[in-house]
């Protein structure tokens, strides 16, 4: 308690020094709003940079009439993994600009993380996808351009950190396939009840269309395959289950673009994918999987994705990543590695796959030694001497413990007097890992030898 006590009032020190005019005002935000014509007309660049500023925390005011709320509970109890839309008013409100959104959708988010909303007369923290395109196809029927971000409370992370840390180092490090994500504040009122203040929560950005487009230089075109791989995705098996979401089969691969016109072709495209995956080795491989995948960024997603600890990811567990094909043609396309899903992570674990110590795990084996992306790549000694030399730069530059430190207080500085909230949950902030974590004397802000980042560091300088 006494450590604690310290921990927060250096927080609350540090987030005194924050000028209010800037941080909660917004006065500072001179970014111009995106435009809201048609969508090939967006400025994809400007509604990003809109929705994820850092420099604001923005809030966001669901109102839901009770018939609705009662929908989305009936919802549930037949599927606990629904993704049935209610309808909802949105007001954004970010710094002194309001944008008011009437007939939005509001659904259920969530794998393990998901339980009702509601237990009784007790609300609760859930996580929610927020889609101002639903019910209203209008193409100013969005903010500011965006149709749909995610809403996640910080379930098992008393830290607040460990997500929005995460994205933010994919970013430093330049992997530009990582989603953007800011803090916001959220309130709900349901029926005729006041409105609930929800707390502090992450604002993210969905990873569909929207998302292919405002990185569609990159990417070279948003026209093409976007698969999200669910558990037991090890690219190993061609013929394992793969189509279109329709909200109620649950595939391994799932399709989430071309759904209605190219599914066939888009199956075709996976499968011959996963094949020459697995068929191909030596300098064959090598030279196809450079023709068909940027090798040096998949390589920086590793990095930063053992570097941090993610234990439920391709390589350990086969389970929470993207992957786009940027055409629909059978053989001549890129696919991308798109990193996913960073909450349990930083000391938060358990034992599953190879691991039973996601900071001490030796990077070199970090998952199961038949999933062929990774061990394939790794294979390779220049890509597997340049996968060790990016885990040592994090290490010495921005996963080193002073920058992370400074990160993680400034964060934590800016959110603490605000995470107390209406559900009563969630409103203590501890420099510790979920309390199921396996390995629950890591830290983040404690120096010594607990210390992840300290941990981290000299495993991976031992390579």
């Amino acid at each position: 308690m006494k450590r604690l006590t310290v921990i927060l009032a250096a927080i609350m020190a540090f987030a005194s020094c924050i000028h209010d005019d800037i941080i909660w005002e917004g006065n500072g935000d001179k970014t111009p709003p995106a435009g809201n014509d048609d969508p090939d007309e967006v400025n994809w660049a400007k509604a990003v940079a809109y929705a994820f500023d850092e420099s604001v925390i923005p809030e966001i005011h669901l109102t839901i009439t009770q018939d609705e709320w009662d929908q989305l509970l009936k919802y549930y109890d037949k599927n606990s993994n629904t993704q049935e839309y209610i309808h909802c008013n949105v007001k954004y409100v970010k710094g002194k600009e309001t944008t008011t959104i009437t007939d939005a959708g509001l659904r259920l988010k969530g794998n393990t993380s998901r339980r009702r909303p509601q237990k009784g007369d007790k609300f609760r923290h859930v996580h929610f996808g927020l889609n101002f395109h639903h019910y209203n196809e209008d193409p100013k029927h969005t903010l500011k351009g965006l149709r749909k971000v995610d809403l996640k409370w910080f379930k098992d992370d008393p830290a607040y950190v460990r997500e929005v840390y995460c994205y933010d180092l994919f970013r430093r490090e330049g992997v530009w396939t990582a989603v953007r994500d800011v803090y916001c504040r959220l309130w709900l009122k349901v029926g005729d009840g006041d409105e609930m203040y929800y707390g502090v929560y992450g604002m993210l950005e969905h990873i569909d269309k929207n998302y292919l487009r405002i990185r569609e230089k990159e990417f070279g075109s948003h026209e093409g395959n976007l698969w999200k791989c669910h558990w037991n995705s090890t690219l190993k098996d061609a013929n394992a289950s793969m189509g279109a979401d329709n909200n109620s089969t649950d595939y391994i691969y799932e399709l989430k673009t071309n759904k209605e016109t190219g599914e066939a072709a888009a199956k075709g495209q996976l499968r011959n994918f996963i094949k020459n995956l697995n068929n191909l080795s030596g300098s064959e491989f090598d030279s196809w999987i450079s023709s068909h995948m940027d090798v040096d960024l998949f390589l920086k997603t590793l990095a930063v994705n053992v570097a941090v600890g993610m234990w439920d990811d391709y390589w350990n567990n086969s389970n929470n990543y993207y992957l786009y094909f940027n055409t629909t043609d059978k053989e001549n396309y890129k696919v991308w590695f798109i990193p996913y899903d960073y909450d349990n992570t930083l000391g938060t674990m358990k034992s599953l796959g190879v691991q039973s110590d996601a900071g001490r795990q030796n990077p070199l084996k970090w998952g199961d030694s038949s999933y062929p992306l990774t061990n394939k790549i790794l294979q390779n000694t220049t890509w597997k001497s340049t996968y060790i030399q990016y885990l040592k730069e994090m290490c010495a530059g921005n996963f080193s413990v002073s920058a992370s430190k400074k990160r993680i207080q400034q964060w934590q500085g800016r959110i603490s007097q605000y995470i107390s909230n209406d559900t009563g949950e969630d409103m203590t902030m501890e420099d510790r890992p979920a309390s199921w974590s396996n390995h629950g004397e890591y830290r983040l802000l404690e120096e010594g030898s607990n210390n992840f980042f300290e941990v981290k560091a000299k495993v991976v300088n031992s390579l």
